[in-house]
């Protein structure tokens, strides 16, 4: 709907603080151009529709026009190319999360691409597709969540390294103050690329303000450094693989150089099982850490020594490593600012996918950790706990389960697995029902969107980038079109099948309450009911032969079948 530009708001007189973004723009959709105009003194740009152009403009300019649809946005995220031209990000509703160290924290609620495209007109039929699904990936990319962010101040940045950058850098703007290696962008891969950067990695911060006082435990979790791949195919775990590869120890002191730099000392915790397929990779990794003695290695399988959902269990874990977290520790410092006390190190958790048991194994050592540090704060005594509280009790457990849930949500499309034993301490009867629900829809998302989703990711993110001159990534489609049709053959065939056999087999009648049965007598059975039975029997061989084989033939072919990325490789 048209808005007179009369009507629309002034802008703020006073300016934005250095290096904070505008919270509020009006965007005016001309039939040739894109207006940008900050609400809060930010200034005020042009997109022309044509080519995606930028172009700044005076207040007269940005307020001069009155034929075009007027709205409210919350934040401008960024422009991406493609091959008709150019596609604006624009955030168009948000709620607030929270505040952290005096800056609103808020979460995106929806997101819309802006097109610049008009020179879609020119392309080639085969651009016009590779476009229409590069479109499409947009169109996923907008419905992206979990995403949080602020207007004045970078959310990458934990509190102990804040603290401790110079000044000067808070007055850059907060697109170039933030850390893009934190930025989602493996999902469908597992393990390390060649530069050690590890799949479904996470920084975790847990913050406490008491008192004047502020402190945070960080923790990180992260796929095994390994060069490696599970590569889905339609069944319920995939096998994983080690790829041989001659970089593969400089793979790993790579990633764990970098850990060190950023964060001190390791402690490694892998909670993979020991036996299986599972076990491969985690004696391949435990083969590879022995190579670096400076760094501590602990395997502890969290399926064996945690089974029938005793979560008390991890207490062995923690007795086995708690010397190395005390001497980490965490960070604490007062309201003026000064550091009372650094983090100096940091405990870095990995299973297979790095959701459920590493989110169980990390609320307990965060317990731990809480307790430390409420203890230093003077809101605990020396022999008290957090369970002895239940309101602080309750929170940190809903803290926790919120956490796990926002990061499979983020990863795996589902809720957390294993909540209970946050919650709880133990497995409900409630909790195994979502959690088999919550199963079923990672199976059903992992194998045939979770491809897509990589793409998406991909593309919005920059890892690939869109180019005239590159061949298109589409071509090789494989076998996923004929999947619905594969299965609706197996469905049929199954029901096919059971009703052939119900026809021809003689029916049983139940004798009283021994629960025998008795056969009819067949003594005066005509032959051509036996002929009849025969052919249903011999009908029901064929199509339980027939959905057998396009069982076997979908299971061979179930790489091909699922949903796979196209735009990059694994590595």
């Amino acid at each position: 709907m048209a808005t007179d530009a009369d009507d629309a708001p002034l802008l703020a007189e006073e300016p934005l603080r250095p290096g904070s973004c505008s919270r509020e723009l009006e965007l005016r959709e001309f039939r040739d151009r894109y207006v940008f105009r900050s609400l809060d003194g930010g200034g005020a740009f042009a997109v022309a529709r044509a080519d995606g152009s930028l172009r700044a403009l005076s207040p007269e300019e940005a307020a001069s026009g009155s034929d075009c649809k007027v709205s409210r946005i919350y934040g401008v995220t960024g422009m991406i190319r493609m091959l008709a031209g150019s596609y604006v990000l624009v955030i168009t509703s948000r709620k607030d999360a929270g505040s952290y160290q005096a800056s609103t924290v808020y979460h995106v609620n929806s997101m819309k691409f802006l097109c610049c495209n008009e020179a879609i007109k020119h392309l080639t039929s085969d651009e016009k597709r590779d476009e229409a699904y590069f479109m499409s990936l947009l169109r996923i990319a907008e419905t992206t969540c979990g995403l949080y962010y602020s207007y004045d101040r970078d959310l990458t940045l934990n509190l102990q390294r804040a603290s401790k950058l110079a000044a000067g850098r808070v007055h850059k703007p907060l697109w170039k103050q933030v850390n893009d290696g934190l930025l989602w962008t493996r999902m469908w891969r597992r393990g390390a690329n060649l530069e050690g950067a590890t799949a479904n990695f996470v920084e975790t911060e847990q913050l406490i303000e008491y008192e004047g006082l502020t402190s945070s435990f960080i923790q990180v979790r992260g796929s095994i450094p390994l060069l490696w791949e599970q590569i889905v195919d339609l069944s319920y775990k995939p096998r994983p693989s080690i790829i041989e590869h001659e970089e593969m120890t400089k793979v790993v002191q790579r990633h764990f150089h970098d850990l060190s730099q950023r964060y001190g000392d390791t402690l490694v915790i892998d909670l993979t099982d020991k036996q299986g397929d599972e076990g491969n990779l985690s004696n391949a990794f435990a083969a590879e850490m022995e190579k670096f003695p400076d760094i501590r290695y602990v395997h502890f399988d969290f399926h064996h020594i945690c089974g029938g959902g005793n979560f008390d269990n991890l207490q062995a874990l923690y007795d086995e490593t708690e010397e190395a977290i005390q001497k980490q520790g965490y960070f604490l410092m007062n309201s003026k600012g000064d550091i009372l006390l650094d983090q100096n190190g940091v405990i870095r958790s990995n299973c297979i996918d790095c959701l459920d048991r590493t989110n169980v194994t990390q609320s307990f050592l965060a317990r731990k950790s809480l307790d430390s540090q409420l203890q230093r704060m003077g809101a605990l005594s020396s022999a008290e706990s957090i369970s002895q509280s239940d309101s602080i009790n309750d929170r940190f457990k809903k803290l926790w389960v919120e956490h796990g849930d926002e990061l499979s949500l983020e990863y795996a499309g589902s809720y957390a697995l294993k909540g209970d034993l946050v919650r709880y301490g133990r497995q409900t009867l409630p909790g195994l029902i979502k959690d088999g629900l919550s199963a079923l829809s990672r199976y059903y998302l992992n194998n045939f969107h979770d491809g897509v989703r990589q793409d998406a990711l991909d593309l919005i993110s920059g890892y690939y980038t869109v180019s005239k001159s590159s061949s298109s990534p589409f071509q090789i489609i494989g076998y996923e079109p004929y999947l619905p049709v594969a299965s609706a053959i197996i469905v049929g065939g199954i029901t096919v099948t059971t009703f052939t056999l119900s026809q021809g087999l003689p029916s049983y009648t139940r004798l009283q309450s021994n629960g025998s049965y008795l056969a009819p007598r067949v003594t005066n059975i005509a032959s051509s009911t036996v002929g009849r039975s025969a052919q249903h029997l011999i009908s029901s061989v064929i199509f339980a032969g027939l959905t057998a084989g396009m069982v076997a033939l979908v299971k061979a072919n179930g790489k091909q079948l699922c949903s796979r990325p196209r735009l990059c490789g694994l590595i």
